[in-house]
C-alpha cells in the first residue's frame, strides 16, 4: 500500500521530492536544495500514454514513470517544512491527472559526500491503469513522441530536454539518449525535405 506522504517526514520535517523527468528541469516548486540521487527497485522508462500533458486520448504521446525493477538516478529537492502541504497540492495537480501514478514514500541514496540516505515523495505508474505502455519497441516509442502534443507542448520537446537534464547530472540513459538521437535525425531528415521542396503550400 502506498504511504501517505502527508505523515512521512525527515527529522527537520523537511520534505523530499525525487525527481527523475520533467521535475529535473522544471520542478515548478521551491526548494532549499537539490541533489543527484539515486533510487533502487524501480527505473526510469517511457511506459505512460500521455492523454494530456503531452498528447490526446486520440493521439497520445508518451512519457516517464517508474517502473519496477532496476535503479534511477534522478535528482532528490529539499522542501521548507512550512511549504510541504501546498507542494504535495502542486504535485498532486501537475502529475495526478489522470492518477496514472502511485504517490508513494520511497527510500534515496543522495550522491553527496555523505552518502545520506532519506525518504523521498515520488510517482511510480500504476500498472494496472489504462495508460500504462509496458515496454514499447524504439520504434514505436518514436512513432508516439512524434506524434504527441498536449497542453504542456510537444513530447519531443520533452524528451530532448529530460535527455539534457540527465546530461547535465553528468550521466547516461542509454535507451533515452537512443531515442533523442532518433528524434533529432528524423528532425534532420524532416528539415531537409522541406529545404529541397521550397516553400510550404498553402
Amino acid at each position: 500500500m502506498a504511504a501517505n506522504p502527508q505523515s512521512s517526514e525527515t527529522a527537520d520535517g523537511d520534505l523530499w521530492v525525487f525527481g527523475y523527468g520533467s521535475l529535473m528541469w522544471k520542478p515548478g516548486f521551491a526548494f532549499l536544495e537539490q541533489t543527484p540521487a539515486r533510487l533502487i527497485g524501480e527505473h526510469r522508462a517511457l511506459c505512460v500514454y500521455s492523454f494530456d500533458h503531452r498528447g490526446t486520448p486520440e493521439k497520445p504521446g508518451l512519457v516517464l514513470g517508474l517502473d519496477r525493477g532496476g535503479a534511477c538516478r534522478g535528482i532528490a529537492f529539499r522542501v521548507a517544512a512550512h511549504l510541504r502541504n501546498d507542494t504535495i497540492a502542486y504535485l498532486r495537480g501537475r502529475e495526478q491527472t489522470t492518477n496514472v501514478y502511485r504517490e508513494v514514500m520511497r527510500s534515496v541514496w543522495l550522491e553527496n559526500e555523505a552518502r545520506d540516505r532519506v525518504s523521498a515523495l515520488a510517482y511510480v505508474v500504476d500498472r494496472g491503469h489504462v495508460q500504462y505502455a509496458g515496454r514499447l519497441s524504439l520504434a514505436e516509442q518514436l512513432r508516439l513522441v512524434q506524434q504527441g502534443h498536449g497542453r504542456s507542448g510537444d513530447n519531443r520537446d520533452y524528451v530532448l530536454s529530460t535527455v539534457a537534464a540527465i546530461e547535465k547530472q553528468g550521466f547516461r540513459d542509454t535507451q533515452l539518449h537512443q531515442l533523442a538521437a532518433m528524434l533529432r535525425d528524423a528532425g534532420t531528415r524532416h528539415h531537409d525535405a522541406r529545404a529541397a521542396g521550397g516553400t510550404e503550400p498553402g
